[in-house]
């Protein structure tokens, strides 16, 4: 029996409760037990409300639920492809994730590592905010920022860092993600490319028989900067490509017409209760009105307008769906 099961369930019974309670009223005489009566009527009917409000709540976490798994259909299919194939060939890999303003670069990011990462988030995970430290002019900032996430204090050199994770990645998956790498100057990313990433995925590599283990580094760049950079990666599965060189995933485009009536077509055979459903047969041509409310197809105001179609905010449930 499912949770909104045992709720209903337990509503019925209520729902009895107070019929009979009500029924009992109609034959009581005395004050004092009338008075019962009503107390315990009151207190049914308050826990009622709350059993009512609880199959809501129940009812809304499993639409927004479908919701989410609809949308992770959307899209992002160049971004996929590639980062499957160089998963598919090594369990070590640092990549680029980027696009211009509200692309989605969160989103993908939580969308590649939870569909398509062995082990998805469980194990160790460090996430460094780089908005708050980026534009800072000495990189030792960096440094103590990521010591600190891996529990070494904030005096810690690149190589002791590097021993520190690579001591997790033996028995867990580890995911290390940068945010905002738009926000460092272009030698700090190069600082932490080579005095970082490259010893350390070359040391990994040597032993990267040894563990099931994934050892993946994300850099997400939110303005669509750092892609110009290109000498720093990789963008095709050449047979001279190492772990150790960071791999540049296509850049993140909106969302054509195309891609957006595919789409539409999924959610009307694959999740025939979303609320879309019921819109997709009044609009038609919703493709064009997602469109026209997306600024032309800027993935996130896209997916914020599918979100308002189902009757959902995109702001409040992106807390949810977004854990990276």
């Amino acid at each position: 029996m499912n949770k909104r099961e045992e709720l209903e369930k337990l509503l019925n019974l209520l729902e009895e409760k107070i019929l009979f309670l009500r029924q009992a009223k109609v034959t009581a005489t005395d004050a004092a037990g009338i008075f019962s009566l009503n107390k315990q009527i009151e207190e049914a009917e308050a826990e009622r409300s709350e059993i009512a409000q609880l199959i809501e709540n129940v009812e809304a976490i499993a639409c927004s639920e479908e919701l989410y798994r609809a949308l992770l259909k959307l899209g992002y299919r160049e971004q996929v492809r590639s980062f499957l194939k160089f998963l598919k060939a090594e369990s070590i890999g640092a990549f680029l994730i980027h696009g211009s303003l509200d692309y989605g670069q969160r989103w993908l990011l939580n969308r590649l590592v939870r569909q398509h990462v062995r082990f998805g988030t469980m194990g160790k995970m460090v996430r460094i905010q780089l908005d708050r430290i980026g534009r800072r002019r000495d990189i030792s900032a960096l440094w103590r920022e990521l010591g600190g996430c891996v529990g070494l204090g904030r005096q810690h050199s690149p190589p002791d860092i590097a021993e520190r994770v690579f001591h997790w990645w033996k028995t867990q998956n580890v995911i290390l993600v940068f945010h905002g790498v738009d926000c460092m100057p272009e030698g700090y990313l190069q600082e932490l490319l080579h005095d970082f990433w490259l010893p350390f995925a070359s040391q990994a590599r040597d032993v990267v028989s040894q563990t099931k283990f994934q050892l993946l580094m994300f850099l997400v760049d939110y303005e669509g900067c750092v892609d110009s950079q290109d000498t720093m990666f990789a963008e095709q599965l050449e047979p001279t490509w190492e772990p150790k060189i960071p791999i540049k995933l296509p850049t993140i485009t909106p969302f054509c017409d195309r891609v957006l009536t595919d789409w539409i077509e999924t959610v009307e055979t694959e999740f025939d209760t979303l609320p879309l459903v019921e819109v997709i047969n009044q609009i038609e041509d919703l493709a064009q009105v997602i469109l026209d409310n997306s600024d032309n197809g800027v993935p996130e105001l896209a997916i914020s307008e599918i979100c308002d179609l189902c009757g959902f905010n995109w702001y409040e449930e992106r807390e949810r769906w977004l854990k990276i």
